[in-house]
């Protein structure tokens, strides 16, 4: 899909925002924005995007109800920030002229050099389907919303759709870094003066990693206390992901040892609840929501979110966790409630299209190569669209013809 760009100051004045009906939330003050050709590329895989709390307004003010769970399909343009002052390879993900997120780091840098090359060929930027999710309530206060992304990797020269989902305990999202994290350097400081736990063991750790698994292994043969257990299992579960490329079974042993940590989580976090009254992050969770939505197994990606959900309850240190969790828990209904559809529409012969559109961009960013001077003519116009399933609107390239009468979710 291409998309066309004209500068501007202030609010946006491109079609989406003139797409916009009187009765939503005002638009959040925009910096300055350009109207630029942009490639639609569609595919099945998610790609994340990370950093969404950081864009809540206007993520809300797409989705229009803050108070209800969001089902919102759009269209996000990817956006390369070589002057980035925290990673030179930074692809922002944007969304009707604004940041809403980004890719993960170690994604970004597997991705860019194939998105550089995108855009050389398709003379502008590139853009993909996408879903925002999440929202409504967790407990007392609002959950926030997130943003998933559907491409096909080798679009991007990228062989293992495994990169496209965050790696477990790989690229952990921004969190205030005065907040508890994992709890272990707060147990490691009152270790000396709290009886009921011993983490000595930790600097007894061979550092090659089968013969730390086999010690850790040993561990939790013998140890009682369920603080001890917990950084056991956690060091144990981070060992074998990171043997998985040298030793085949590695991941099978990952998958056991979660759901074994899982078993007694609930001790777990009854002491961690004694010793600080707060739920440090349990990873376990969100690791193996990632390894079952690697394998397409929505139901058990679910099943992973909701259960680290019902084990944080309000007592999460970081109530970021559980917004990580509630993200992943509405894709995976949103998937299994796709594939539940009756009705699907009637796929390209490669499963995917592309497509040309107009668009939006604004913050740093990065004109495509020579795509500096573009044909104004050669966008189409976008109209929005009411699906009869879900009820949601979307937007398309305006063609004639019949009009499709579900969003490119229910259609999945």
């Amino acid at each position: 899909m291409v998309a066309n760009f004209t500068k501007s100051k202030g609010a946006a004045v491109g079609i989406f925002a003139r797409l916009r009906d009187a009765g939503r939330p005002t638009k959040p003050a925009q910096n300055q924005h350009q109207t630029v050709s942009a490639h639609m590329l569609t595919g099945d895989e998610d790609l994340e995007v990370v950093g969404e709390s950081r864009y809540q307004e206007h993520l809300r003010f797409i989705c229009g109800d803050p108070d209800h769970k969001a089902r919102q399909t759009v269209t996000a343009i990817l956006v390369p920030e070589p002057d980035n002052a925290y990673d030179p390879n930074a692809v922002s993900v944007q969304i009707a002229g604004s940041i809403v997120g980004y890719l993960p780091r170690d994604v970004a840098a597997e991705y860019l050099p194939g998105l550089r090359r995108l855009m050389a060929t398709n003379n502008g930027y590139i853009a993909l389907e996408g879903v925002v999710v999440g929202g409504g309530m967790v407990g007392n206060r609002a959950a926030s919303l997130g943003v998933w992304l559907r491409h096909t990797p080798s679009d991007f020269g990228v062989g293992n759709s495994a990169s496209a989902q965050r790696r477990p305990g790989s690229d952990v999202a921004r969190l205030d870094p005065g907040a508890m994290r994992t709890g272990f350097s707060e147990a490691w400081l009152t270790d000396v003066e709290d009886d009921s736990y011993d983490l000595s063991w930790f600097n007894a750790l061979p550092d090659q990693d089968r013969p730390a698994i086999e010690m850790l292994r040993g561990l939790l043969e013998s140890d009682p206390d369920p603080i001890d257990r917990h950084f056991q299992f956690t060091e144990l579960e981070a060992r074998l992901y990171k043997a998985r490329e040298r030793d085949p079974n590695a991941l099978d042993e990952f998958d056991d040892v979660c759901r074994r940590h899982d078993a007694e989580m609930h001790g777990i976090c009854e002491a961690f609840m004694t010793k600080w009254n707060k739920i440090p992050l349990l990873e376990t969770y969100k690791q193996m929501a990632i390894r079952q939505q690697k394998k397409h197994d929505w139901e058990q990606v679910a099943w992973w979110a909701e259960r680290g959900i019902e084990l944080y309850g309000d007592k999460a240190a970081r109530p970021e966790a559980i917004d990580d969790l509630v993200k992943r828990k509405e894709r995976a209904e949103n998937k299994i409630e796709a594939a539940r559809q009756s009705s699907k529409a009637k796929p390209t012969p490669d499963g995917r299209s592309s497509m040309s559109l107009d668009v939006e961009i604004g913050g740093r960013s990065q004109a495509p190569a020579s795509a500096s001077a573009v044909d104004s003519t050669a966008a189409g116009e976008i109209e929005v669209l009411v699906c009869t399933k879900c009820g949601g609107s979307f937007e398309r390239l305006r063609v004639r013809g019949r009009k499709p009468m579900l969003c490119p979710e229910c259609r999945a």
